[in-house]
């Protein structure tokens, strides 16, 4: 069994260095909920220096709440500060000598693509101006990952390690203490559940269908390098390869 794991990165939790080593790919912010020039030539040298596949993580432009609120904009001004986010890092890869190879929503930007067609869109129209070639990581069944798909765009479904699940697949509010999972152990079952089940037991106890082929841990999560440590371990023992 081969799986991948990403990571957003770039966002100035001070860890990434030891997060980069034990991860496929990375997800950098670009401007709109975190980053800047210097943060993103930081990261994308790690990324080189580990070959960990390099992917822009564009959000709503609101640093004040780290991109995790919707933001009232309209579809032109969000496909510009989207697309000139995605520019930004590409800009700075191209640098470096490097290129991207995903996209993947950050945030409130994510949920509302998973959800709404016309924000799906948005996204989708701004990786086809840009390179179509590039693939979007999305949830499973999401109104994001169908908008791709129709464009016969490369999607990657993604599932998340170190989050709770609501039953439609959102993910719990992070105003919930619990919405975080912490424990290194907690995180291998439910990354396990999915890998070996294609199922996830949400935050109210059902347990529900889940594909997915990348699996994310958040940067900022206060035990991410532990939690990843850890995963190599069981992974090893459970014969899982993480490419």
């Amino acid at each position: 069994m081969k799986i991948e794991l990403n990571c957003d990165l770039g966002e100035g939790a001070g860890n990434d260095a030891k997060i980069m080593p034990l991860i496929s790919a990375c997800n950098i912010a670009c401007g709109g909920h975190a980053g800047d020039k210097n943060s993103m030539i930081e990261t994308l040298i790690l990324a080189k220096k580990y070959g960990v596949k390099i992917g822009a993580h564009p959000a709503y432009p609101d640093k004040e709440n780290f991109g995790r609120i919707s933001v009232k904009m309209s579809q032109a001004e969000l496909f510009d500060s989207v697309y000139n986010q995605v520019i930004f890092l590409q800009e700075a890869a191209t640098e470096l000598g490097l290129a991207l190879n995903h996209v993947k929503p950050h945030g409130a930007l994510y949920n509302d693509a998973m959800k709404l067609p016309e924000m799906a869109t948005v996204i989708v129209d701004v990786i086809k101006k840009i390179n179509p070639k590039l693939t979007l990581l999305a949830p499973y069944n999401s109104a994001l990952a169908t908008c791709a798909e129709k464009e016969k765009m490369s999607v990657t479904y993604e599932a998340f390690i170190d989050r709770r699940y609501n039953k439609d697949l959102s993910l719990v509010s992070r105003q919930f203490k619990t919405a975080v999972i912490i424990d290194a152990e907690a995180v291998f079952d439910q990354f396990y559940k999915m890998v070996s089940q294609g199922k996830v037991t949400c935050f109210t106890g059902q347990t529900i269908e889940i594909k997915a082929t990348t699996y994310c841990i958040h940067g900022d999560n206060v035990k991410a390098v532990s939690i990843l440590k850890n995963l190599h371990k069981r992974c090893k023992e459970k014969n899982i390869s993480i490419n």
